[in-house]
């Protein structure tokens, strides 16, 4: 931040635990010097809202009418409210004027992400959605080796929690990985087959989904959020070349089949980028506020978020069908 720039003064909406988080990093990053001041959250639970008023030293508002009627003049707001809330607050804050970094997914629906989008164009604002690991430091490292991946394998696989219930397992895991092979392939979606189980929730817990994209890439997705262990690892193949993201390590293998000096065999060479050392929030929080005081596109768009919140609902759809017809509906509960 240049001396004469006045730091981005940004609010959050939402308390627990995505929120905190969001609140931490903001309160970490006015502490350096980077360029923001935390002023104030937004949070209609009693008890969270005074944990969060006490630990980080902020005003914190039952709802946007109470914080804005305030008059804090924010500049920018983080949106970590449950999924089905995005639009309605988001909505308000873009309203006021105000720039948003909206967690995954963008929204509930695509006609609500569509209108998001139109009033964030109207009020020529910022709308970056929270794709998280678009800034994880091992994703970072991969990027410039990115060839022509053509086989995509994507496990992330969690214990259960009563955390985000109200989305099931696609909308709360796996979209990180519809996201970042969307990013990575760059190909239109041709076709998708998915099968989906509600098992400890109402929801679906445990999906598995493959993706065919027109460019003849084919991308598999496995998600749950009822396994024994904590696994988040995607595996990518190109032409002569095999890249291995373990995202919680961030930590990246590339191997490539290279010719061998003598003889027809091939060789193989195995390289392990630089991955530069960072908390994926810190940088996407950072990357936002470059945006706000640029007024240059986010790394991330909304147009991208509402690309993978597309394929999301594709999935579901597609869940949906293939339990009907194979007679699943005693696995579903209201």
């Amino acid at each position: 931040m240049r001396a004469h720039q006045r730091p981005v003064r940004v609010v959050v909406a939402g308390a627990g635990v995505f929120g905190r988080h969001h609140l931490r990093v903001l309160r970490e990053l006015e502490t350096a010097g980077l360029g923001t001041a935390l002023v104030a959250a937004v949070e209609p639970d009693p008890v969270r809202a005074r944990e969060a008023a006490a630990q980080f030293a902020i005003p914190v508002f039952a709802g946007i009418e109470e914080l804005l009627a305030a008059n804090l003049n924010p500049d920018a707001a983080c949106v970590a409210v449950p999924t089905v809330h995005h639009h309605a607050v988001a909505s308000a804050l873009l309203a006021a004027g105000l720039d948003l970094l909206v967690e995954k997914p963008l929204a509930a629906s695509l006609a609500e992400a569509d209108d998001l989008i139109r009033r964030a164009e109207e009020k020529k604002r910022i709308l970056q959605p929270g794709h998280l690991e678009r800034f994880n430091p091992a994703v970072l490292a991969v990027e410039p080796q990115l060839t022509r991946p053509m086989f995509f394998e994507a496990h992330r696989l969690s214990v259960f929690t009563p955390r985000s219930l109200d989305v099931d397992v696609v909308l709360d895991l796996m979209i990180h990985d519809l996201d970042i092979v969307l990013a990575f392939a760059r190909s239109p979606v041709r076709e998708v087959r998915a099968v989906g189980l509600p098992i400890l929730s109402p929801k679906v817990d445990i999906a598995n989904v493959r993706v065919e994209f027109e460019s003849g890439c084919v991308a598999n997705f496995t998600a749950s959020r009822v396994s024994t262990e904590r696994v988040r690892k995607l595996r990518f193949f190109a032409p002569r070349q095999y890249v291995s993201i373990d995202y919680a390590r961030r930590d990246v293998l590339v191997i490539r089949i290279d010719s061998a000096p003598a003889g027809p065999a091939p060789g193989l060479s195995f390289h392990k980028p630089e991955v530069t050392p960072a908390e994926p929030l810190r940088l996407e929080i950072l990357s936002f506020l470059e945006s706000v005081r640029t007024r240059r596109p986010p790394k991330v768009t909304a147009l991208e978020g509402r690309a993978a919140l597309a394929l999301a609902l594709d999935i579901q759809s597609v869940m949906a069908a293939h339990a009907q017809r194979a007679g699943l509906a005693d696995f579903f509960r209201s």
